[in-house]
């Protein structure tokens, strides 16, 4: 499974607009745009998501999973679980 935030944050990782990933996966751009605007979990034909999911694959990208580690050691993006106890704004504090 994929979720959009994953795909955005991938794309953006790559660099890559809209038109380029679609042309890494073989899909079309509508698609892909139907995609990013997903809520959530990536819904669509089967056959597409693989399509996708090869793409960023092939591109360099490693989707990390809930409660799973990145075997590649290369840099990536997770989201926490549950929000920090500081406002983004606000440094960490040293103490």
């Amino acid at each position: 499974m994929i979720t959009a935030a994953q795909l955005r944050a991938a794309r953006a990782l790559l660099g890559v607009d809209q038109r380029r990933l679609a042309e890494l996966s073989g899909l079309s751009v509508p698609t892909i745009q139907r995609m990013e605007a997903s809520d959530g979990v990536i819904r669509g034909n089967v056959d597409s998501l693989m399509k996708l999911i090869t793409g960023l694959e092939t591109a360099g990208i490693e989707l990390i999973g809930d409660g799973m580690t990145s075997q590649g050691g290369g840099r990536g993006v997770r989201l926490r679980t549950q929000p920090a106890d500081r406002d983004a704004d606000t440094p960490p504090r040293t103490e």
